[in-house]
């Protein structure tokens, strides 16, 4: 019952939610994969210093 008066009509900002709930998700996992990928990359950089390392000996 609390949940229907919650999310009866409030003035639109019940409307706003509809809109700012899945951007939020969106742009929250577009930042986990982008750290993801910062970190993949940066863990390819190390190998590849590692490898020229062992190269140059």
């Amino acid at each position: 019952m609390w949940l229907a008066i919650l999310l009866a009509h409030q003035g639109g900002w019940d409307e706003i939610l509809f809109v700012a709930a899945p951007i939020v998700i969106f742009f929250g996992l577009l930042f986990l994969a982008n750290r993801r990928a910062n970190e993949l990359h940066r863990q390819a950089d190390e190998a590849d210093e590692t490898d020229l390392e062992s190269e140059e000996a």
